[in-house]
């Protein structure tokens, strides 16, 4: 992470840090957070549960990394091991945890890598790269491509794989794709309320087919080669795995991603595969969860979770998904969640 409490203060150095010392003092809380959720079935337990779905886009605490905003941690840098000469994609890097995701990937990919920011806002994209250049100096020489896409349309799509082809094949040896954009949907209504199939088919649109065609267009542009790593991301959730009351459009896509990136790794055994269960955080789409959810026990635990200081930054899940990067000896296709590393 970086210390932006006095502004982007922060050095090369203070980027490059290990970040698997500084994860480990993490791990205690962590494993706290697990023992508890085996030896009891509290109320308390079942909020901490309950609030590790929350994995948005969009942080609170974050309103922009900027001289003006100078809120993002010191708790944890990448680590000196990069993950080379690379085409890095990033959806919904706009805010939130796409946004910090750009910054940490910042100090792993080598010069004359290319990091391309995805998202709707075209001034916030490119808010973003002027960030990142002002953090670093010039010193990554990243190129950084800003893509303003709706992914929710074939136009879009189209239009961000076409960006991608417009990178050297031949100078790299890495793409990496981290499908991160998502949607929370109206959690105020329950699954018998939607009755519309267009209104489901909208949220499914951005939420699982866009993810499926921006993945297959990219992989397809870039082709299998004993020289190319290949590594897909898809940022998940536990609600992919456990059901809410009132949450059935953002279950059913994490669910659908999921499984959608189980059947690629399958598919696809030289592309490596990840979803990534980011944890509980400190978001605006969490803040929705808060106010919003239909669910009143979910509402009240979602509201005590946040007052009791439970929450994740961007900064620190962020960190942990860096190291599974690195390290890259994670099973391809698995869920991974940020309290099981």
């Amino acid at each position: 992470m970086w210390g932006f409490t006095g502004g982007f203060e922060v050095s090369m150095h203070d980027c490059r840090r290990d970040v698997s010392q500084s994860a480990q003092s993490f791990e205690k809380r962590a494993e706290m957070h697990e023992m508890h959720s085996f030896l009891s079935e509290s109320l308390d337990i079942k909020r901490h549960t309950l609030l590790r779905c929350i994995n948005t886009q969009h942080p609170a605490s974050l309103k922009a990394a900027s001289p003006q905003h100078p809120n993002m941690e010191n708790e944890i840098s990448p680590e000196p091991r990069d993950l080379g000469r690379a085409l890095c994609i990033i959806t919904g890097a706009s805010k939130g945890f796409g946004r910090t995701l750009a910054f940490q990937l910042s100090c792993l990919l080598k010069p004359r890598s290319v990091l391309m920011l995805v998202a709707r806002s075209a001034e916030q994209l490119n808010q973003l790269k002027e960030d990142i250049i002002t953090l670093y100096g010039g010193q990554n020489k990243l190129d950084i491509r800003c893509v303003q896409a709706d992914l929710e349309k074939k136009e879009g799509v189209e239009k961000t794989v076409q960006a991608a082809k417009e990178t050297s094949v031949s100078e790299l040896d890495h793409i990496l794709l981290i499908n991160n954009a998502a949607s929370l949907g109206d959690v105020s209504r329950f699954a018998l309320t939607f009755t519309d199939p267009a209104e489901v088919n909208r949220y499914l649109s951005l939420n699982v087919s866009g993810a499926l065609s921006l993945t297959a267009g990219v992989l397809q542009a870039f082709p299998h080669r004993l020289s190319l790593r290949r590594s897909v991301v898809n940022i998940s959730s536990l609600c992919a795995l456990k059901p809410f009351p009132s949450w059935v459009l953002y279950c059913t896509g994490k669910a659908a991603r999921d499984m959608m990136f189980r059947v690629l790794a399958e598919e696809e055994p030289d592309v490596r595969v990840l979803s990534y269960a980011p944890g509980p955080l400190d978001t605006d789409m969490q803040l929705q969860a808060r106010r919003f959810s239909g669910d009143l026990q979910l509402r009240r635990s979602f509201s005590s979770m946040f007052s009791e200081g439970q929450l994740l930054s961007c900064e620190t899940s962020g960190a942990k998904l860096m190291k599974l990067l690195q390290d890259n000896d994670f099973q391809s296709g698995a869920h991974l969640d940020f309290y099981e590393l």
